[in-house]
């Protein structure tokens, strides 16, 4: 398998898939440029390398072809200040003659940005001759969205097929795929997962996954009281999903069986209304009154936790245990993200991966203290849950 490190891209045209789907406000200025720099060091490579990076994304949900408001015009003048000025151009389409004499005819150091390619159904549908017409447009083909790698689109997986001995991961994608796969398949021991959030039933399949290759489950947030209810206990007003009492009490069999040891919250900071200036008390887990609900854990539980925590070689968290974008309810995310930190220092791997536990990372400056955040959402989800990203297998040949 090429490697971008190792790649002659010298006079190549080199067709990047990227994640430039940022927002933009209602004069279609950039608010959060975070997608676009994440893939500068993979466009920097290839222009110190003298090839000609060709940039492939989509922008937004078209519906119908193409509209003035998904155009991917308003990057241009970003990505050439991110880039020191770099000479950046923008194609009035993705295929057709006209895109394809200017990418033969951009020079080394040039970046042409295709229009979007979600004006054409066929990017989503996978359509082969859309890629074979994307394909046109570069002499090799480097992958780097994993926000999209689960998605077998034209450009993110089909393509692959027209660059047989040309292909790759950029940067961003090398990085999230080796870390994952550091935490998935050749984890220091021991293995602890951290699943926070409001729902079982949006995590239930990478739980079930994980108690096949983890030591410590970790289980937070509001997912909390559904496991909770399933063992008799009362939970008052706190979120909790019925419809996944049995589905919680599985989880806790499994996790004997398998000699998982699993920690839930045994007591709670819960408050008699969902407001950073509610009355507040610590409880038990499972003697919530009713008009009362837990929202973070309470200060036994935040020791257990963190003691896991610390003593572990591979750390993966995903999902805050409180609702850490109130003050008063932040300290049991705030005690992990912490811990975290602490046994990363003294050697552990530690990923962080969800938008709600980057969020929390950035928010309590965290971030340089663990040692991989993952920018994927669905992506990132569905390689802990044990399935093939389309858009990995292309570039790996599986």
């Amino acid at each position: 398998m090429q490697t971008i490190s190792s790649y002659d891209f010298k006079g190549k045209r080199a067709l990047i898939r990227v994640d430039f789907n940022v927002p933009l406000n209602e004069n279609f200025e950039i608010t959060d440029d975070t997608r676009m720099r994440a893939a500068l060091p993979t466009i920097k490579k290839i222009i110190e390398a003298g090839g000609s990076p060709v940039i492939m994304s989509h922008l937004g949900r078209p519906k119908n072809g193409p509209e003035e408001k998904f155009s991917l015009k308003p990057l241009v003048g970003h990505l050439s200040e991110l880039l020191g000025g770099a000479t950046v151009k923008i194609a009035p389409d993705c295929i057709g003659d006209e895109v394809k004499a200017m990418a033969a005819d951009v020079k080394p150091g040039e970046v042409l940005i295709l229009e979007n390619l979600r004006f054409y159904k066929e990017e989503t549908a996978g359509d082969e001759e859309f890629a074979r017409k994307l394909s046109e447009n570069g002499d090799c083909w480097v992958n780097d969205a994993f926000g999209t790698a689960h998605r077998a689109h034209a450009s993110t997986a089909v393509i692959a097929k027209f660059f047989p001995n040309d292909k790759m991961f950029g940067y961003l994608i090398e990085g999230e795929v080796e870390s994952l796969d550091k935490v998935v398949k050749n984890p220091g021991r021991p293995l602890t997962a951290i699943m926070g959030g409001a729902k079982v039933s949006s995590k239930i399949t990478i739980i079930e996954n994980l108690l096949n290759k983890v030591d410590n489950l970790i289980l937070g947030g509001g997912m909390t009281y559904t496991f909770v209810k399933a063992n008799g206990g009362k939970v008052g007003d706190s979120i909790c999903e019925d419809d996944y009492i049995e589905t919680a009490l599985n989880i806790q069999k499994l996790a004997k069986e398998k000699g998982v040891n699993l920690v839930i919250a045994t007591d709670v900071l819960a408050a008699d209304n969902f407001s950073n200036d509610a009355n507040t008390k610590i409880l038990p887990a499972n003697e919530i009154p009713d008009g009362w609900q837990g929202l973070d854990a309470g200060p036994e539980s935040i020791a257990k936790m963190k003691e896991v925590i610390e003593k572990s070689g591979t750390i993966l968290w995903n999902g805050p245990v409180g609702v850490f974008e109130m003050d008063t309810f932040a300290e049991g995310s705030k005690a992990i993200g912490t811990a975290i930190v602490e046994a990363t220092k003294k050697g552990a791997f530690s990923l962080v991966g969800g938008g709600d536990s980057v969020a929390c990372v950035n928010q309590f400056g965290f971030a340089d203290g663990v040692s991989y955040i993952s920018t994927a959402g669905g992506a990132l989800l569905e390689y802990l849950e044990g399935k093939v990203l389309p858009g990995v297998a292309a570039v790996r040949g599986e």
